[in-house]
């Protein structure tokens, strides 16, 4: 149930190894083509990017992209350096289209394995003296801070992800305070998908989403350097996100509740950053945690006073994240 709209890689799309319902060749006005597919159900859109009158203009995608399911397109692009330089692609994220490729061997990889924009955030510049985005104010590539193998990269927003594994383990309170202690030397906003708790802080600042508008209330904040996402049970969310922190109480009653549950959650957990929080345990304790568990503890955070003005351990957390400008 797949539809090819081609043009100059007609020969290539039809090559494809895809059912396919519906197949146009041509070159089309933006209006024609929506008008063709608006209300027609499909699979996969494969869309040969020359088969777009003025294709080289970015305002012309962005309309096509207000129309369409961009999360169902495929977009073809043409080999030229017109939409393969690195601004023109950034552009394509920035409207939340993270599928595209030159050849069709890409086709078939993103038609199995659809990108999110984890996948594509390496080639997102945020520049606005050439990007689309009217709500951006930077005038200059911005560098964040990110803390991969120690070395800062040039990246989009950083949109780091806050999940409790142990049930109420306080990632909502952890990515509040966070927003706080971060928002003192950089530009953050914090989000939480599927709840409304943000409300008992009173900060005005802090945003509630659903699952649904995540991916559109991210577009709109792409100015910013740094996103938080308390993503809850939102697997949408969490594969937005940049990287993500999984939080662990260690208490003896979370323990055994979570491994009651899914009892190969800490095997699922290797690899990844996380944190106990709320935790009294010492040092000698973590040790043992991580032994008996074999889960490398990125962090050990004790129980924080929500009230205070700077916190030395959520400092200190936050300056092994990368995070290096609290220092």
């Amino acid at each position: 149930m797949n539809v090819i709209v081609s043009n100059k890689y007609q020969s290539m799309l039809e090559s494809l190894d895809i059912e396919i319902i519906k197949e146009l060749n041509g070159q089309f006005d933006v209006d024609e083509l929506v008008a063709n597919f608006k209300n027609f159900f499909f699979q996969r859109m494969i869309l040969d990017i020359t088969a777009l009158k003025d294709y080289k203009n970015i305002n012309t995608i962005q309309k096509l992209s207000l129309s369409l399911d961009m999360e169902k397109v495929i977009l073809l692009l043409d080999e030229s350096s017109d939409t393969t330089s690195p601004q023109y692609m950034s552009n394509l994220i920035s409207m939340g289209i993270y599928n595209f490729t030159t050849n069709a061997d890409g086709i078939l990889y993103l038609y199995n394995n659809p990108n999110s924009y984890r996948d594509v955030a390496h080639l997102h510049i945020i520049n606005p003296v050439n990007a689309v985005q009217p709500q951006q104010v930077k005038t200059e590539t911005v560098y964040v801070d990110r803390y991969i193998e120690g070395e800062p990269t040039l990246t989009g927003p950083r949109i780091l992800g806050i999940k409790n594994v142990t049930k109420q383990s306080g990632a909502t309170t952890l990515t509040y305070l966070m927003k706080k202690q971060l928002s003192t030397k950089y530009s953050v906003v914090a989000m939480e998908v599927e709840k409304s708790d943000f409300r008992f802080f009173n900060d005005r600042e802090l945003v509630s989403v659903t699952n649904s508008n995540i991916k559109t209330l991210i577009n709109k904040n792409l100015d910013k350097d740094i996103i938080l996402l308390d993503v809850n049970n939102s697997k949408n969310a969490e594969e937005l996100c940049t990287e993500v922190i999984y939080l662990i109480e260690p208490s003896m009653v979370k323990l055994n509740r979570l491994m009651i549950v899914n009892s190969r959650i800490l095997n699922d957990l290797k690899n990844k950053k996380v944190i106990l929080n709320q935790s009294l345990l010492n040092n000698k304790d973590v040790h043992d945690f991580e032994s008996e568990s074999r889960v490398k503890i990125f962090y050990n955070m004790p129980p924080l006073d929500e009230r205070a003005s700077r916190q030395e351990q959520l400092v200190d957390f936050l300056i092994k994240l990368g995070f290096t400008r609290l220092s």
